[in-house]
């Protein structure tokens, strides 16, 4: 394993924190808790919808929701789709908001809404990457049903202000949908309070199991939403299928553990990134893409100017994404990148550097250097210290 690379792609995915596994694994095997959560008639399946709904309730302690409010997924991805084709189902039209750099998940949904007869304003972000409460409100229109944006923006890292853009939403009448698989354990989450109704979540951004998620579903939105999966009435009718009793008690513990280390963790990942920025600054030719001051400590996104850095090279000292993991799968460049301005060159000159609970201080070092050795020269134009 020491030949590997470092690891700099925690917005991609996160491993599974060894203390979650230990809770995961006690839900598996015959000597364990392997009952099915729907089976009430005995202590088999009573016990598992136990631990289901103590992990329900660990989720949503962390977002500060109510236990009730969190529908269990397959992951960020299926709660997104549930959302907006949840709301859209049954309408025979209406106007739709999002923004140009969404997560596939939400774009791809978008554009299957606009195909079958919704009215789509595609929002652009602003030169911080930012997508702002003005350009929110300057949007409405009189048939807007539904406006879905990210709080924080995976391939940049930048945060958008949700709580605003909600009180426009709101004030308006209409429903608002966050992706928050980039900002869980990483931002302060507050939806006893946000103005927003539909909110995603995936476990492995949180050190969790892939293949499990959850929907928050406010009191506004849950008469309006619509399953998508039927067969059986789980999870209120929202989402029917047996429940993966390990996945979802794995993420209860990751979510736990998140609240439980947010603040010495957040504050360790500040340090990390300014000793990182630090060591870059005289790297020539490298920008940083995005607000230097609204946005997370995790997630960098630099691009280099012309021929300045040979990343096909790095590559093999740094393991990092030059976009999102869904564009990497395509060979496409960033659709973030170009709405933010950036022609396709520059954005294939671009690394996305996330840092996460394993990254230390040796790795930073070894980032750094790594990085250094394989560029050129022209100065560093935009440092983010916030």
């Amino acid at each position: 394993m020491s030949n590997l690379p470092l690891y700099f792609d925690y917005a991609a995915t996160t491993p599974v924190d060894e203390r979650v596994i230990q809770v995961m694994v006690e839900y598996l095997g015959v000597s364990g808790n392997f009952g099915n959560p729907a089976s009430s008639s005995h202590c088999y399946g009573q016990q598992a919808r136990q631990a289901v709904e103590r992990a329900r309730a660990q989720v949503a302690s962390l977002v500060r929701a109510k236990p009730e409010q969190i529908v269990w997924t397959s992951g960020a991805t299926e709660s997104n789709n549930l959302a907006l084709k949840g709301l859209a189902q049954g309408r025979s039209g209406g106007h739709i908001i999002t923004s140009l750099i969404e997560h596939k998940a939400v774009l791809d949904s978008v554009r299957q809404l606009e195909l079958a007869g919704f009215e789509v304003t595609w929002l652009a972000p602003d030169a911080q990457g930012l997508i702002t409460p003005q350009a929110v409100a300057g949007a409405l229109r009189d048939d807007t049903f539904l406006v879905s944006l990210m709080l924080v923006n995976n391939e940049l890292g930048t945060l958008n202000d949700v709580q605003a853009i909600g009180e426009h939403v709101r004030g308006h009448g209409a429903f608002l949908h966050v992706d928050a698989a980039q900002a869980a354990g990483k931002v302060e989450i507050d939806l006893a309070r946000w103005p927003v109704d539909l909110v995603s979540f995936s476990a492995h951004k949180v050190y969790g199991p892939k293949g499990i998620g959850a929907l928050y579903v406010g009191e506004r939105a849950r008469p309006a939403l619509q399953a998508q999966v039927h067969g059986g009435g789980h999870e209120g009718g929202l989402r029917s299928g047996t429940l993966a009793t390990h996945q979802i008690v794995a993420m209860g513990a990751a979510f736990a553990l998140a609240g439980e280390l947010f603040d010495d963790e957040l504050a360790r990942i500040r340090r990390l990134r300014t000793r990182l920025l630090e060591q870059l600054a005289g790297v020539p030719g490298l920008g940083l893409n995005g607000s230097p001051q609204q946005r997370i400590a995790h997630t960098l996104s630099l691009t280099f100017a012309d021929n300045s850095v040979d990343l096909h090279a790095l590559a093999t000292r740094l393991a990092f994404s030059s976009t999102s993991a869904c564009n990497s799968a395509s060979s496409a460049a960033s659709h973030v990148l170009l709405a933010l301005g950036h022609d396709e060159q520059a954005a294939r000159r671009t690394l996305r550097l996330s840092l996460g609970r394993y990254t230390s201080e040796a790795d930073i070092d070894q980032a750094a250097a790594a990085i250094k050795a394989s560029s050129q020269a022209a100065p560093f134009w935009a440092v983010a210290q916030g």
